[in-house]
Order: structure tokens, then sequence, then C-alpha cells
């Protein structure tokens, strides 16, 4: 396609200077540019594609990068990058060394805040503009772009709550298209499926609005309690109570989404309105690409696709696969409620995602998509556990940050029956910073109560997740990798594993190594290679620790007596981790052997493939070895 306007737009200032007749184009160029670039370079196509025209019309109106942009779910925001100076670097995004996943400020001065993970947009463009009225910039806007279910979020509330009584100038502009990466859900969606404004109540608006100016009533002063007197005349003629507005909050909509010269007519009315404001706007996720518009959520990361024919890319002539974790989980858990009626599922927005989708469809009266809400996942799951039931509520090891208390607060401290199970742990790639599960363990281990383990392998995974459901094992947190395994024969028999007892998969007398979940495979391989490199037999131990906690100290003392030097390697966090609960075992029972931590660094690993971010922090194979090396010597 050619790009007669696009290919002008090198910022916004280019596309302000267009005519508005232009913009159904500008939208066409950019809806194709982006199913052209994500084709051959997989990204999050159906939310981008969805928000293309409010991107356009957004960039119209406001005078970015002054007026500020905060985009919630960073998903949704490949036509704000490709408009704001970055659509010749675009074919890069994701990869290591290229445009972040997600949008931030440094990468750009149009990306305002951090948006990796929901709900925080509301909360931090209140920020924003409750400074722009300290610094006196008056002519400054602040908008806030939230969707894809981000309105489920906690955060999200606490932010309207708070933008309601604080003095602001905000615009909150809500997409709405019904989906999160899956179907949204709860009361909240059902609410704005029914929400509108009549064409009677706007009449009347602005016909009061006329007589208050003639009286000299408008006023800021005064403007709640005139906002209030139309709320009240909305709910008298529409029949319709309206939550934004009954928190002070004028309340536009629904609005076309994508209709870009109605937007833009919109937007110019509402931008310089005093107070804040919420513009709802309907938008189809993947609108414009059939394929992505009939299966959103198989179109929200598609892969490499083709375009014309809408055919997905597999890579060709691959022996057959191990599963990934995520399906071990979703069939293994399945399994399981078959046998215990106690079992129940939970995941906050994630039934795809983590695979629960596979017991949703057999039994979707005992799972549960509770929306974008982790602490609420937490804290419901501890509700269920008290009661009796054997809840399973799993999360992205990233987004059971945003429930760390919950998880402390409400199950650890009752030790209560809950299975957490943390998908996408250790190093995920391209999605980057937000999205590295490498907290989990360095913040978890210091919980008292917590049941703490890692899998090695599918086989692991199934055995720890019967373990979990058995009586009496308390609060469980069972962390996994995104991905695949490396056992394509996974379905093996559900065997209790005792917890707190680790193996030893192999035995040695010169150098112990210690791992922790699914990287110990890689690092088996790497002993292997080695030892037979170097013409060694048994020279290196190496022992999978299964349980970050409670420890196995029978291991650990087997450690301390037997060797002088002990390498431990984990894919969470170095500082406080696995290494550091090993090193302070030794160290405080009389132990001093030479100890070597291999783990996440102190700083936030950016973007890329895995191995690409395995060799940046030092976990690839050709970095261990070289370790292992260093400690034989």
């Amino acid at each position: 396609m050619d790009y007669n306007y696009l290919s002008k737009i090198e910022f916004p200032d280019d596309l302000r200077r267009l005519p508005i007749e232009a913009l159904p184009d500008v939208c066409k160029e950019l809806r194709s540019f982006i199913l052209s670039e994500l084709a051959s370079n997989p990204g999050h196509l159906a939310s981008s594609l969805g928000v293309v025209e409010l991107t356009v019309a957004l960039h119209y109106v406001f005078n970015t990068p002054y007026d500020r942009l905060v985009w919630d779910v960073g998903h949704q925001a490949y036509g704000h990058k490709i408009l704001t100076g970055r659509r010749e670097a675009f074919s890069t995004n994701r990869k290591l060394g290229g445009l972040r996943p997600f949008p931030t400020p440094l990468e750009s001065e149009y990306d305002t805040f951090t948006c990796g993970h929901a709900s925080n947009s509301i909360s931090a463009a209140l920020g924003m503009s409750v400074a722009a009225a300290q610094k006196k910039e008056a002519d400054r806007h602040i908008v806030a772009i939230i969707g894809d279910g981000a309105l489920s979020g906690g955060l999200a509330f606490e932010g309207i709550n708070n933008a309601s009584e604080s003095p602001n100038n905000m615009l909150i502009i809500l997409n709405d298209n019904n989906m999160s990466i899956d179907r949204s859900v709860g009361g909240m969606k059902q609410y704005l499926m029914h929400l509108h404004t009549g064409g009677t109540y706007n009449n009347v608006r602005a016909k009061t609005t006329k007589m208050f100016t003639r009286w000299g009533l408008l006023n800021d002063k005064r403007r709640r309690a005139i906002l209030r007197f139309n709320n009240a005349m909305k709910a008298l003629i529409t029949r319709q109570r309206n939550i934004f507005e009954g928190m002070d909050i004028r309340y536009f909509g629904p609005t076309d989404g994508h209709d870009v010269v109605e937007l833009v007519r919109v937007l110019r009315i509402i931008k310089d309105m005093q107070g804040p404001k919420l513009l709802h706007i309907h938008t189809i996720k993947g609108k414009g690409y059939e394929p992505a518009e009939q299966d959103a959520t198989v179109w929200h990361a598609p892969g490499r696709f083709d375009v014309e024919s809408g055919e997905r890319i597999d890579d060709k002539g691959k022996q057959p696969q191990a599963p990934r974790f995520q399906d071990v989980f979703g069939e293994t858990i399945l399994e399981l409620a078959r046998k215990n009626p106690r079992i129940v599922g939970i995941t906050p927005a994630m039934p795809t995602g983590c695979s629960l989708n596979l017991m949703m469809k057999e039994m979707p009266s005992r799972t549960f998509d509770v929306g974008i809400a982790e602490g609420h996942a937490a804290t419901f799951a501890a509700g269920l556990a008290k009661e009796g039931m054997q809840p399973f509520c799993n999360i992205y090891s990233a987004f059971a940050q945003r429930a760390y208390d919950n998880i402390i607060h409400d199950a650890a401290i009752l030790n209560l029956p809950v299975v957490f199970c943390f998908d996408r742990a250790g190093l995920v790639g391209s999605d980057g910073p937000t999205h590295h599960g490498a907290f989990d363990l360095c913040a978890l281990r210091p919980v008292p109560n917590l049941t703490i383990a890692s899998p090695m392998d599918e086989e692991e995974l199934r055995r720890l997740m019967y373990t979990a459901q058995l009586p009496d094992k308390g609060t469980f947190v069972i962390r996994y990798p995104r991905g695949r395994g490396h056992n394509p024969q996974w379905h093996c028999k559900l065997e209790e594993i005792p917890v707190g007892k680790g193996r030893k998969l192999k035995v040695g007398n010169r150098l112990a190594v210690v791992t922790l979940g699914p990287i110990g495979y890689d690092v088996a391989q790497a002993i292997a290679n080695y030892e037979a490199q170097h013409n060694l037999k048994d020279a290196i131990a190496h022992y999978d620790l299964r349980f970050l906690k409670p420890l196995d100290e029978a291991m650990l003392q087997e450690i301390g007596q037997g060797f002088t030097r002990v390498l431990t390697i984990e894919d969470g966090q170095r500082m406080g981790g696995m290494g550091s609960a090993v090193m302070e075992y030794l160290c405080d029972h009389g132990y001093t052997p030479r100890i070597v931590r291999l783990g996440l660094p102190d700083r936030f690993v950016e973007h890329g493939t895995v191995a690409e971010e395995r060799k940046l922090t030092g976990l690839d194979a050709e970095s261990i070895t070289k370790t292992i090396h260093t400690l034989l010597q």
C-alpha cells in the first residue's frame, strides 16, 4: 500500500497540519501499516487496530507532547508510537535493542508513563493534572485512555474516587470494546453495555447551561452543584443513574470510536471544560481486519501471519514439541478437579493465557475469571479456602506483584489452603521489564507459612499440583515459566512430593551446583557438556532444590559437609533469592564453602528473546560454563 499521508507524518505536528477530511485516509493507512509490520514482527495486534481512530483524533486535537496522553495497557499504543517519531524504527519493536514493547518515558517524550500493567492510567493522569494546576499550567490537558478491560481493576476505581474529589481538569477516555485478552467480565461490563446519554437529556442540559450562564451561575465554584442538578435531570429524563456523574465526573457518550471526524468534534467540544470528564467510546477490538474482529482473543498477539489469507504461520519442519507449561497446568487442574470436588479455579482475566479455559469449558460453575483484579483474586481465593474449598489461583508472576499484601494478609497469616500458580515466572522475552517474573522468589521467601516450589519439568509440575491440593498443605506457591518444557511424554502418574524435599540429579565430588526450577534442565546439559569436553567424570554434583521454602536441610547439610565450592543458579532476582537462602543456611550452620550465586541482576532486564536476555544476565549456557570452569580451577 502507498502511504500518501503516513509517509509524511513524522510527528503529531505534521498530522495536525492536515485537513480534517484527510483523517479517515490517515486511519486507513495507519491500520494497514500496523498489519503489515506485525505480520512479520509479532506483537499485540487486535488492541492497536481497535484504537486507530482514537489515536489519530487524540493527536489531532491535543498539543502532544505538552498535553499528556496516559495510555493504559500499553498494547493499545502501536498507532501512538508510529505517529510520534518511531515509524521508521517500528520494525525493531520488541526486539533486543529496538523499540520497547510498551510506551515508556525512557523511550519518548510522547510516552508519559509506564503502562505494562493495567488500571494505572487514571491515578497517574490525576497526579499529572493536579501537578499542572500546582504549576499554574492552565493550558495543559491531561488525558487517560483506559480500555481492554482495565476498568475492572481496583486501582482504576481508586483513581476515579479520588478524581471526583481532588480539583482537576482530567479527561478520562473509556475505550469500551467488551474485551480484555479474553471477554471482559463483571458488573461494570454489564453496566457499560446499557449506559448511554440520550438526545433528550443532551438538549435539556444544553438549554439549562445557557440559562445558568445568563443568570451568572455557571462558574467553577458552583460547578459541582450545577452538575448534581444535571445528574438529577438526567436520571429523571432517561430513567437511568450514571455512576460517573454520581461522583461529579461529567459523562459524555457513548460515541462511535471508529468515526474519527466525530471523535475530533467531540474532543474539541469537551477538552476545555472545567472539572473531571469521561468520554465513553465504543470500539471493536481488531477493527478493520476481519480475522481479528471475529476472534480477538486469538488475534490479541497472534505471532506471524499472512495478511491476505489470515493464516497464522507456524514454523515448518519442527519435530513434535513438548507442551507449554500453561497447558500442563490447564490439563492437570481439570484432572484433579474431576476427582476433588473442592477444587475451584480462579484467574484475573487470563483464562486463555493460563489455560484455565480448559476447566472453564467443562466446569463453568467451578471456575472464576474475576477481571483484571489480582488483589481481589487472591483474597477471593482466601475466602473460598476459609470455607472449605481448595482454590487454585493462577496469576502471571509479574502481575502477582499487585497482590502481595493480599497473599500475606488474607492467605498466609491464616495458612489457608490456597494454591497460587505463578505463570510466566522468570524471563519472558519480548514483553520486557514490566512482564518478567523476576521478583516472586525474593519477595515471598520471608513470608511465614508459605510453601514455595518451582518444578524443573512438566512431570514435576503435575506432581507439585497434586501435592498442593492434599490436606494440610497450607498456602502453596508454584512458579513456572512461559513457554514449553522439554518432555513431550509428560503424562506421569500423579504422586505426592514430600514438601521441602529436593533431588540429587547427579553425583560429584568437586563442585556442587544447586538449581531451582526449569533452568535446571539447561544447567544439567551444560554440566554434561563440560565434563565431556574436559574428560571429567563426576566432578560436578547437581542438586534440584525443588522448594525454596521450606529448604531441604538434609540436602544442604550434605553440600556443606562435602563441598568447598558451591554454585547456585536461578532465573529470579539474585538479591534475596534462592542463592541467598542457600548461602544464609550454610553460613548460619557453620559451613564456609566458596559460594557463587547466578541470578537476575540488580537492574530491570530489557526486552529481547529469552535466549538474548539470558546472555545479557549471565544465565546462558556459555556464561554458566565459564563460571563452572572458574570454580573448578
